[in-house]
């Protein structure tokens, strides 16, 4: 392992240098394998095999069949999404590939499914005995969705199969490949990812270099978990120190260091909080390696406390609204997998970085991402890399899990980051309406004003003001912001969460619940935000303090209150919301000020951060970011 400590530059060991080179191709490429069962018993084993009959028992690679049972493979890390590969990939023919054993006749078949999910048989093969087998389907057919998938069934006799792969004809060389994992004081979580990774021999068999940035102050390093990993891997583990820089700066910190070795690379970058199926690295980086032309991969998300559920086939970001993660045309949200399959080709704008493949190629031709610390980092490179001629594919049956989104309280200083980083995007990539987007801000700004989210509006406030101060306030990576924000909110009684059993002022029993009515719609959002916004300036409330549930805070419901307790997000504790009407007359006053301001100098910002971009992408830039 390389150790280095923080602030180094060109860090990676001769070794790694080394190995990150081609490689030689096989007659045939492994682009997925037959796994059965989860990582973890978190995860439940029918998103990998399914048993619809009789009994089996399901293994990691082994797949044990009594007597007149019948498995498939009809699942979620069970298929192999056929459309994907005729859509991008220069391949025409897959085959799947197994062993098996077999005490009596069993039967085989290799379904398929079409974008409206019609099923239909492509091949069957009876097998006895023991040996191997291989059936193979041209792809040719799928190009709009369809998914394959393998079914057994033990006829007369106990079948066991194993060693199950799909393979398709290999490129002339293979790409080296290299994963990037940024971490900050979640020394577990990442040692846990890291183990996930060297556990598997196979998968790692294709990766060059495990990068582990640590910008935090408690050490991965130091976790025991981590240093048998470290030992595992040898010279592919390169581990760095460097300044807390956020995501951005730590998952470009892998894609600096591996892009200045080989400019044909993978670099796979990866949250150090996810539950890892490396299978997925395996997928993503197969698939790279056959796409037509260099390809950004990414895994689908599926969420960690609902572990059965994909958060959404794909994304896109919709800069007139400065909103991120829209589906994607043909999407599935929030799906059960276990009842849902996704035959029809969705295609992403973006993919976000909980696990996601950059090809060296697009860091040659567009630069690195921009030190934006946190958040729209990832999409903004994304969008960057499709005007520059590079697609995003989020592939299907190749997913982590993340923490749910939903789990996260949205009154909190990431909002600031969201807010500045979203107007950064939308000047470089939009048209960008200052008149609409000031509409826009105005509108959501009063929206939480009337709710009494007095510090999430300032928060918002603070995101756009430092929007207009230009491209130096991305000067040091974010860093002093982060500080300054967090301090700054801390004077909002509201920011603060309370335990539901010690609610400071509030007795327990004068909570009473209140549930939301019908949300307004089009023409009458404004309509009703006036009104709300009128009747708590007049004191028109309705007196007490309601007891709000997190799914029934809108602002159309808490702001006919005085007073009310809101259950944080997180369900860990409650937030106290009150009107004060001195803190609403203020902030209201700032907004007005802030609005005129920005539809005066809102061009010249979009204007300074174009002609900036090509510095800020620079890797003299993020060397400079290193080094201090």
């Amino acid at each position: 392992m390389s150790k280095r400590s923080v602030g180094p530059v060109d860090s990676t060991t001769e070794a790694v240098r080394n190995a990150l080179h081609e490689h030689d191709a096989p007659a045939r490429l492994t682009v997925a394998r037959g796994v059965f069962t989860g990582p973890t018993a978190k995860v439940d084993d029918d998103l990998y095999a399914s048993i619809s009959a009789g009994r089996a028992h399901r293994e990691r690679f082994v797949l044990t069949l009594e007597q007149g049972a019948t498995v498939d493979t009809d699942t979620y890390f069970g298929r192999f999404a056929a459309s994907y590969y005729q859509r991008w990939t220069t391949v025409r023919e897959v085959s799947v590939g197994f062993a098996y054993e077999a005490d009596g006749p069993s039967r085989v078949l290799l379904r398929g499914s079409d974008s409206g999910g019609n099923e239909r048989t492509l091949a069957t093969l009876e097998i006895d005995g023991g040996g191997t087998a291989t059936l193979s389907a041209t792809l040719d057919a799928y190009l709009d969705g369809g998914s394959l998938w393998i079914e057994f069934t033990a006829i007369d006799g106990r079948l066991v199969v194993r060693e199950l792969v799909w393979t398709v004809p290999a490129p002339s060389v293979i790409r080296p490949a290299a994963i990037a994992i940024c971490t900050f004081n979640r020394a577990d979580d990442c040692a846990d990812t890291v183990a996930a990774i060297a556990r598997d021999k196979q998968m790692l068999e294709g990766i060059d270099a495990v990068y582990v940035v640590d910008q935090g102050s408690d050490h991965v390093s130091d976790r025991e978990l981590f240093g048998e990993v470290a030992a595992q891997l040898g010279d592919k583990l390169v581990y760095l120190r460097q300044p807390n820089l956020g995501g951005a700066g730590g998952f470009t910190r892998g894609m600096y260091e591996v892009s200045a070795i080989n400019e044909h690379a993978n670099v796979i970058l990866m949250d150090d909080d996810i539950l890892c199926e490396p299978e997925t690295v395996l997928r993503m980086n197969a698939f790279a390696n056959v796409t037509t032309e260099p390809t950004l991969v990414g895994a689908q998300m599926l969420y960690l406390m609902n572990p059965q559920n994909l958060h959404v086939s794909a994304e896109e970001a919709d800069l007139t609204k400065l909103k991120a993660g829209r589906w994607a045309a043909n999407s599935l949200h929030d799906a059960n997998l276990k009842k849902k399959r996704q035959d029809k080709r969705v295609d992403a704008g973006y993919n976000a970085w909980w696990s996601c493949l950059i090809p060296a190629e697009v860091v040659s031709r567009i630069g690195l991402p921009i030190p934006m610390f946190f958040q729209w980092d990832d999409i903004e490179y994304g969008i960057r890399a499709r005007a520059a001629g590079f697609v995003t594919v989020t592939l299907p049956n190749a997913g982590v899990w993340h923490a749910d989104f939903h789990w996260k309280d949205r009154d909190d200083w990431a909002k600031y980051f969201s807010i500045r980083n979203s107007l950064i995007v939308a000047a470089l990539h939009s048209e960008f309406d200052t008149k609409a987007l000031s509409t826009l801000l105005a509108r959501e700004i009063a929206q939480y004003l009337v709710s009494m989210q007095y510090g999430l509006a300032y928060t918002m406030l603070r995101g756009i003001e430092d929007f207009l101060a230009g491209p130096t306030i991305l000067q040091d990576g974010g860093q002093s912001v982060l500080g300054s924000i967090r301090k700054e909110r801390s004077v909002f009684p509201e920011t603060v969460k309370h335990p539901a059993d010690n609610i400071p002022g509030v007795r327990s029993a004068d909570l009473v619940t209140r549930l939301a009515g019908f949300e307004p719609k089009g023409e009458r959002i404004d309509a009703v935000l006036a009104k709300r916004a009128t009747y708590q300036w007049l004191g028109r409330t309705v007196p007490g303090v309601a007891n709000i549930p997190a799914s029934e805070a809108h602002w159309w419901h808490v702001s006919l209150f005085d007073q009310a307790v809101v259950t944080d997000a997180s369900q860990s504790g409650v937030r106290i919301r009150k009107r004060d009407k001195a803190t609403a007359r203020e902030l209201t006053a700032r907004t007005a000020k802030l609005m005129k301001r920005f539809r005066a100098e809102g061009g010249d910002a979009q204007a300074k951060f174009r002609a900036a971009l090509p510095q800020l992408t620079s890797r003299e830039n993020w060397g400079r970011l290193y080094r201090e």
